[in-house]
This record gives structure tokens, sequence and C-alpha cells, in this order.
């Protein structure tokens, strides 16, 4: 194997640097490079093999497997597609490759379609620093969110994880799945419509503890009366 060459091997490597150059110097094993390569996909890669596997460990293995695989046959990358898109078509396949050795073969393509249409439940999730109560509020509402999203039936989670989570284009996402342009509109209403009904089954519980008024918050406005009582005794 190519070993990996330090950054001072090459010429420092500007932010934002175009793809073709990126790529040249990650077939050369220049570790910035390859970096910076795995820094902007990373996210989105995770995101999509666990949509497919719904487990954290074996999404961060397919992450680890798809960069070896990638880096290991770069040369294999015509640029027909961006790089990014060819690193997800890479992790969706090994993960199902991961799904249809445990249970019975299903297409990512093979749902029937759907025209409803619907909103996410918007969460404003304001910033929770200093305030325990609300950032335990606020995680709660993130694993209902979550669950939630993991219930959806694959055709649909995907469609929804690459299209709302990660900001894809309905061209992109078509082209990243094989579908459709069209067919990734309806699907997308109905995971939209899927998830609302899934999450408002699931937020009762929690919305109970929404908006709390306790701990700091609460000790901060209590010493203030308290302060206020004193100055004006």
């Amino acid at each position: 194997m190519t070993p990996i060459h330090r950054t001072a091997t090459f010429p420092v490597l500007e932010a934002g640097a175009p793809e073709a150059e990126l790529v040249r110097r990650a077939q050369a094993r220049d570790e910035a490079a390859l970096r910076a390569i795995m820094q902007a996909n990373n996210r989105r890669l995770y995101r999509l093999a666990r949509g497919i596997l719904r487990s954290d460990s074996e999404a961060e293995d397919v992450v680890q497997e798809t960069y070896v695989r990638a880096f290991t046959n770069l040369d294999g990358f015509r640029g027909e597609s961006s790089l990014s898109t060819w690193l997800s078509r890479i992790a969706i396949n090994e993960a199902l490759g991961r799904v249809r050795s445990q249970k019975p073969h299903v297409e990512l393509g093979s749902v029937p379609e759907a025209t409803l249409e619907a909103q996410i439940i918007q969460f404003p999730l304001s910033s929770a620093a200093g305030d325990p109560e609300k950032s335990m509020a606020q995680r709660e509402i993130q694993r209902v969110v979550e669950h939630a999203v993991d219930e959806l039936p694959d055709v649909f989670r995907m469609v929804f994880i690459a299209r709302v989570m990660e900001g894809m284009s309905m061209e992109e996402t078509a082209e990243l799945l094989g579908v459709k342009p069209e067919t990734v509109k309806t699907r997308l209403h109905r995971a939209r419509t899927m998830l609302r009904e899934n999450v408002e089954k699931k937020i009762g519980p929690v919305v109970m503890d929404a908006f709390p008024f306790a701990g700091q918050r609460c000790e901060r406005l209590t010493e203030a009366v308290l302060k206020r009582l004193g100055g004006g005794a």
C-alpha cells in the first residue's frame, strides 16, 4: 500500500481547494487532502449509512470501510459525478450489503409511490448553554425525532435524510438513489407525513417538560426578587 505523505511533502492546501486538486493529491496519498475529503464528507456518509443500518457503530464501520475502499481505488474515480456522490454511493452499497447479509434483500426503489404531503414539525432549538433543564428537554426532543426517523421505512428514510437532513437537491438525491426526481418528491412528502405522525405520538410526555423554569433560571429570578425586596426595605 502506498504510504501517506505528510503535508510538508506538498504545497500548502488552500481552503476550498478545487475537487480535482483534492483528488489528485489524495491519489498521491497527501495527508492534508485525505483529511479534507473526509472532513467534508464524514457527516453525510454517516447519516446515509445510519439511515440504512439504524446502528451508530455499524454506520461508523461503514464510513471507515467506505474511505478505505475509495482511497484504495481512487484511480477509478472518473469525475462523472461529484466526489461526494461517488463516496455516498460506495457507503450506501456497503451498508446495503450488510443489510442483505442479515435479512431478505430489499431494493431502495421497490416501494409503491404515495402522494400525501405535509410539513415536518419544526422545533426551535435555541442555545441551551448554562441551562441544564433546557438542555435536557432539547436532548429528549432530539431523541424523539431520531427514533421517529429510524422508524420510517427504508426508502422514505433515505430520501428524508438526503433531502432534509443533508440538504441535497432533488436531482442529486435522485441520482444517488437511482430513482426519478418525481419519485424523490412523492417519497419525501410521504416521509414527512409519517414522521409527523410518529413524532406526535411520542411528543406528548416530552412537551410536559417543555419551557422549564427551574435550576439556574429559577434561582436567578428568586435572588433578583429577594434583592429588590431587600433593597426596598
